[in-house]
């Protein structure tokens, strides 16, 4: 299919959950964790998007009994697509706001909820239709000034730079080699909220270390490896972020989604 005549309805992800605005933060938490979701959308009760939570919104949520409503934690959306909008047009946009995902409307005119629009819908329509664009070695493609952390960072310490920073994940090294991988998801997983931590007495208790949360067992590549194998490995893997690393185990770059749709829509 040619890039002009494709359509955002055509990669749409219409089974992506939503919440509506008056539930519980903690049931958008527990959504977002439990199905591996990295953004949810918000809606009211006539199906209208309102907003987006995201990761990072319901890190805020620091009890599993919290009041608070959708409505208190979600945000604007970067974005919004019709089902009608080009999609190469509309993907262009999205890498350009640096934003990953973009809920789905009839129209802008009308804003009842159709899906979500991610950018790996898109990387998993172009490896079928488009494979020849996936040919380039990574090393040509890859970032290479990496920010990393240490197995020793303290886990409030990296949530603040990763917040700070719009990092949804940093790889792991300790003496320059590759030796896990920390997310947003691990964070959730392993119960931490958003800093600081304080004791019931009022004192800053010891922050957790990344080692103990972080995903020791990385999927990486070497810089020769071609960037279709990375795509194939970001959608089936549902990861946004692959580390290159040399014959050594040493951390040499990182690839991640936006990478590889640049490649697609140049």
């Amino acid at each position: 299919m040619r890039g002009d005549c494709l359509r955002v309805k055509e990669i749409t992800n219409e089974r992506h959950p939503f919440i509506y605005e008056d539930e519980l933060a903690t049931k958008a938490r527990a959504l977002i964790r439990d199905l591996g979701l990295r953004v949810l959308p918000v809606i009211d009760d006539d199906k209208k998007v309102l907003g987006i939570v995201s990761r990072g919104n319901v890190m805020a949520i620091s009890s599993s009994i919290s009041p608070i409503r959708v409505k208190g934690i979600m945000t604007n959306p970067k974005h919004i697509a019709a089902v009608d909008d080009e999609a190469f047009s509309t993907v262009r946009e999205m890498i350009r706001i640096d934003e990953w995902y973009a809920p789905v409307v009839n129209s802008l005119q009308d804003k009842t909820y159709r899906g979500m629009l991610g950018l790996e819908n898109f990387i998993e329509f172009s490896i079928k239709t488009s494979p020849e664009k996936l040919v380039k070695p990574v090393s040509e493609i890859m970032s290479k000034n990496v920010v990393a952390c240490s197995p020793e960072n303290e886990v409030d310490n990296i949530w603040r730079l990763m917040q700070t920073k719009s990092f949804a994940g940093l790889p792991v090294v300790k003496r320059d080699k590759l030796v896990g991988i920390i997310t947003q998801k691990d964070f959730l997983d392993g119960g931490a909220i958003k800093p600081t931590f304080e004791s019931s007495k009022g004192r800053f208790r010891s922050s957790s270390k990344i080692s103990s949360i972080m995903k020791t067992q990385v999927i990486a590549v070497q810089q020769s490896t071609k960037a279709i194998r990375v795509a194939k490995i970001m959608v089936f893997n549902n990861i946004g972020r692959v580390p290159v690393k040399d014959e050594e185990g040493r951390l040499i770059g990182i690839v991640d989604r936006e990478d590889i749709v640049r490649l697609l829509i140049i």
